[in-house]
């Protein structure tokens, strides 16, 4: 199921946690992005962290590309306007701006949500 998360909040409960509620809203917005888009080939997002702290970051670039090609996938699925940004993640992963990526799949799942209301938490 895919849950609505104000985006502001979440925003601020991270930077407020020094990082901490940051690790878990990656970890469930990973996991409701696989639920949207009906991949099983991604790893979890606990799983998607774990690769991501032990390559020392590396697998996060691939994660960001990964998310906007799963979004594409969700936003066909369910019937919305379908946007392609794949390479938009990868960059602003690559720059540091990971929190941003977090912020624009967070609106994105939050439309999938409003969409399919049966399917939000």
């Amino acid at each position: 199921m895919v849950q609505k998360r104000d985006v502001a909040i979440a925003i601020i409960l991270s930077i407020v946690t020094c990082g901490i509620y940051g690790i878990y809203w990656f970890i469930v917005m990973t996991n409701d992005v696989k639920t949207a888009s009906g991949d099983d080939k991604l790893a979890s997002g606990g799983l998607a962290f774990l690769f991501t702290l032990l390559s020392c970051g590396i697998y996060g670039y691939y994660w960001a590309y990964k998310m906007g090609e799963l979004m594409k996938t969700a936003q066909e699925k369910n019937g919305l306007e379908i946007k392609d940004n794949a390479v938009l993640y990868l960059i602003l992963q690559i720059v540091g701006l990971g929190i941003v990526n977090y912020a624009l799949i967070q609106s994105d799942l939050n439309k999938i949500a409003e969409k399919n209301p049966q399917q939000a938490a």
